[in-house]
């Protein structure tokens, strides 16, 4: 099952973005908001590699480069959607920022995923309905 696939792939990037958080922001002092950045980058090139190795098959719709352009490009909504959900969480609720960066991630979750499976991935061709 896909969504199943996708699930671990995503939990294994969430991991990424997460470590590499908690770091820049526990251990190193950074801004939640840049860390946040940073981290969630690198998690979206750790998705993508997964992604296409054991979810998605890569050029089904669009060239290598326009794909990966697009999978930046959804992700960079995604990183806004997630940087805005972070700021709502911890900076207005109050929320612990660890968990608010948990509770970010998963509202993107689902982004990525709906994107990903039926835009870019999707076995229809580009310029067909």
């Amino acid at each position: 099952m896909i969504i199943a696939r996708y699930f671990l792939v995503g939990g294994a990037a969430a991991a990424v973005d997460f470590t590499v958080f908690a770091i820049l922001v526990k251990l190193l002092g950074w801004h939640w908001f840049s860390a946040s950045a940073i981290s969630f980058v690198l998690a979206t090139a750790v998705n993508y590699v997964l992604s296409i190795l054991f979810v998605f098959t890569s050029g089904v719709r669009f060239g290598k480069g326009t794909e990966i352009g697009l999978v930046f490009l959804v992700s960079a909504m995604g990183l806004a959607m997630n940087q805005f959900a972070l700021w709502m969480f911890f900076r207005q609720l109050g929320v612990d920022v660890l968990i608010a960066k948990v509770l970010a991630t998963g509202v993107v979750f689902f982004w990525n995923f709906g994107i990903r499976r039926y835009f870019i991935f999707s076995h229809r061709r580009a310029g067909q309905g």
